[in-house]
């Protein structure tokens, strides 16, 4: 089988995805989507992809899920080189460039984790030793790296500038902080036919499940791909993950590695604090919280503790406003 066939199969395993507390077994995955393969693909459309060499491509898309929800985020360099090459191919055509719009806004986490590797002292020379894996950064070196990556002079994602001012009312209306709608930048760049290859859509990376969930379609038309509704399903998400855990650390975990990821770790640690189970979640996870800290941070110049304190103080000055507005009108409330 081509190289160009196994691509397209690895990327329709999307469909087969699971819910997003869910992990993915990636040969149930690939098995899936070569039953799907052979009975709706387009032998033209398979024919017709650039060739790339089969066992990067094959390496990559597994290793991917692998390190992303391994235990060691230093592992997640080892996919920045494959990435950097496989990501012309998917923006080649238009079939695939969903996929590399996913795959542009993973390259922060690649470039991370290869400055944190690099920073890793070698083992000594001549020692025959057994080292153990390097551990995790804290909570905090985390922050601090990803503060120090996204500096205020870094450029909005082109599609920010249309969809910010429309999509932050969505997020106050479900009275959560309208700067979490930088959630966007880091799932998909704003980037609205952005899909993973697991199956999550849009420009906030829904799963199907979580979805349907919180009340959007997927067929006839998946409404993950609407900004809108998109929005809406994950500014619920986000306030019941809120509700639920009294920290947006911990809800933006839970959004990426899911709740019961996150419930079992506070569990066994004995904890409600983030920093205190943020090296034992998946890399990805590890990554995913501190990177949107410092979006939201070099976008609105707040921080997560202050975002709540700011909706508190715009909704009381709204408030006034109202009233103001009332009284000039000569109406009681």
């Amino acid at each position: 089988m081509k190289t160009a066939v196994f691509l397209v199969l690895f990327l329709a395993g999307s469909l087969f995805a699971s819910a997003q507390d869910d992990s993915i077994d990636m040969s149930q995955l690939v098995q899936g989507a070569q039953q799907w393969a052979q009975q709706n693909l387009d032998t033209n459309v398979l024919n017709s992809l650039p060739p790339v060499d089969e066992r990067t491509v094959q390496q990559f898309f597994s290793q991917v899920q692998k390190e992303y929800q391994g235990e060691y985020v230093v592992d997640i360099a080892s996919l920045r080189s494959t990435a950097q090459s496989l990501l012309p191919l998917l923006e080649s055509r238009d079939d695939t460039r969903p996929y590399a719009a996913w795959l542009k806004a993973q390259m922060d986490y690649l470039d991370v984790a290869d400055e944190i590797r690099v920073t890793i002292s070698p083992p000594p020379k001549g020692t025959n030793q057994l080292f153990k894996p390097v551990p995790n950064p804290s909570a905090q070196v985390e922050r601090n790296l990803w503060f120090k990556k996204d500096s205020p002079t870094n450029a909005w994602p082109a599609s920010a500038k249309e969809y910010v001012p429309k999509l932050k009312p969505i997020f106050s209306a479900q009275k959560i902080p309208p700067e979490l709608v930088w959630v966007a930048e880091v799932e998909s760049g704003f980037d609205r036919n952005a899909l993973s290859p697991v199956g999550a859509a849009g420009m906030f990376q829904l799963m199907p499940d979580t979805a349907k969930r919180f009340g959007l379609s997927l067929w006839p038309r998946d409404e993950r791909y609407q900004p809108e509704a998109s929005a809406t399903a994950s500014a619920q998400y986000l306030k019941y993950l809120h509700d639920r855990f009294k920290d947006w650390r911990l809800a933006l975990a839970s959004y990426n590695a899911g709740e019961g990821t996150v419930q079992r770790l506070l569990t066994r640690y004995k904890t409600n604090n983030y920093d205190t189970i943020a090296v034992h979640l998946p890399a990805e996870t590890q990554m995913y919280v501190p990177r949107i800290e410092a979006v939201i941070k070099q976008r609105e110049g707040a921080s997560l503790q202050q975002l709540s304190l700011r909706q508190s103080e715009n909704t009381d000055w709204k408030f006034a406003e109202e009233m103001k507005w009332c009284a000039i009108q000569g109406l009681n409330l």
